[in-house]
């Protein structure tokens, strides 16, 4: 692996908690992600299920956890299956984990090869009432036209053990992991760390008629070097009318002198991940209007970040947030005053320059499992991240941090990545 091996007690605590969480004589069921084919015999990346990765610590395809608090045999209680390497496999593919290795990175004592899961599991399951089984709640818009080994542990489940009660995992975790703790906190300021030295190169190398995708290389080259896994997402690098799509992704416009480059971009270290947005000039030297737009979103930021703190409803922290931006579009001469007063309030007019939400958990997943219905505690992680796009001035800004709420406030978890206009245009120039 890339990354430095995680200590174990971290899945053992999670284990034990998912576990108190669970109805009476239940077992729980979670696989890994499938991996993906493109064409041919090439295949993507693989990207653990992050459920079973929170659980165990495995980072391998072709795994199963089994978890059965109240098996009668004491050795029943937590079962690891993995893929057994064979000598194909290693000549190929190089060796899988040894059962040893999956005990030492888990703090699993029992582990068995992947093809006795149906053998082992028939006895246990005569004993058990219920099962839990996990399913990618959190991505349905994504996931909608494809089927996962999730969805096909489900329909097997259900064929072989009908009559049996059925539970989700991912109530258990998402609830679970929306508090982060001191280990996962040092991990993903691990990947915003990387992100700020990436920030730095790019600013470095930037210069007008350079191409979207030579800044996206600096942030690959980075990236690469620090030991990360990937980019968290497919990074933005947006010049000029490009910053205006919230998803762009194509990197391939020449970056022209005047104009202002958006770029959006996350590491994943150890699976968790960061998740920033900068804006700064081709040239180096912020025009005018590039200066008003960016003080007023830099602005929304500064005072945005400060309402995540204990307490907080997402959903009224996002109008309190509405409220600054659209306070700022006034001051931009993008919206009048008193047509504001006036507005619908269900079609507010600052939707036409700021159009999404401005904060979201992050860690395993980059848009964190949670309900924004719960209020903010100590120990969860956000992004905050107020933008304005005026797409007939060929100008788009977004800034984003990531921020530790703690018990009395937050904490910046990026703040060493440049942000003020003097930072930016200084490293550019030097």
């Amino acid at each position: 692996m890339r990354y430095n091996q995680i200590s174990n007690t971290l899945f053992i605590k999670n284990r034990t908690g998912f576990c108190s969480k669970m109805n009476s004589n239940t077992i729980a069921i979670l696989t890994s992600n499938d991996v993906q084919h493109n064409n041919a015999d090439d295949v993507m990346g693989f990207t653990q299920n992050n459920d079973l990765f929170y659980l165990s610590g495995i980072d391998q395809e072709e795994t199963i956890l089994v978890l059965y608090p109240e098996a009668y045999k004491k050795e029943s209680r937590e079962i690891l299956f993995i893929k057994e390497t064979n000598e194909h496999i290693k000549i190929w593919d190089g060796e899988k984990l040894t059962k040893e290795k999956a005990t030492e990175i888990s703090g699993i004592k029992r582990v068995e090869w992947i093809q006795d899961f149906e053998m082992v599991l028939q006895y246990m399951a005569f004993e058990a009432d219920g099962f839990y089984l996990g399913h990618n709640e959190h991505a349905k818009r994504v996931t909608k036209n494809q089927q996962t080994q999730q969805d096909r542990m489900i329909a097997w489940c259900k064929e072989k053990y009908p009559l049996h009660e059925y539970y989700r995992a991912a109530k258990i975790t998402r609830d679970m992991r929306q508090i982060k703790s001191d280990v996962e906190i040092e991990l993903i300021k691990k990947a915003a760390d990387i992100s700020v030295e990436s920030f730095k190169r790019v600013l470095k190398a930037c210069k007008p008629n350079i191409k979207e995708y030579e800044l996206e290389a600096e942030l690959a080259h980075n990236l690469i070097k620090s030991g990360a896994k990937r980019h968290a997402f497919q990074p933005i690098v947006a010049s000029g009318k490009n910053a205006c799509a919230l998803h762009y992704n194509s990197n391939d416009a020449l970056c022209k002198d005047g104009d202002m480059i958006l770029m959006d971009f996350g590491v994943c270290y150890a699976n968790y991940n960061s998740d920033t947005t900068r804006c700064f000039p081709v040239n180096g030297k912020f025009s005018k209007r590039q200066k008003e737009v960016y003080t007023s979103v830099l602005h929304c930021l500064k005072e945005g970040s400060k309402l995540l703190k204990p307490g907080v409803i997402p959903s009224e922290y996002e109008q309190q947030m509405a409220r600054l931006v659209e306070a700022e579009l006034i001051k931009l001469g993008l919206l009048n005053a008193n047509e504001v007063l006036k507005q619908d309030p269900n079609k507010p007019l600052y939707k036409k320059y700021f159009m999404h939400g401005t904060a979201h958990h992050i860690g395993l997943d980059v848009h964190d499992v949670g309900l924004y219905s719960r209020p903010l505690e100590a120990g969860m992680v956000l992004t905050c991240e107020p933008g304005i796009y005026i797409a007939e001035e060929g100008i788009g800004c977004r800034l984003e941090n990531d921020y530790l709420i703690t018990d009395t406030g937050n904490i910046n978890l990026t703040e060493a990545m440049p942000i003020e206009i003097e930072a930016i245009e200084a490293l550019m120039n030097n």
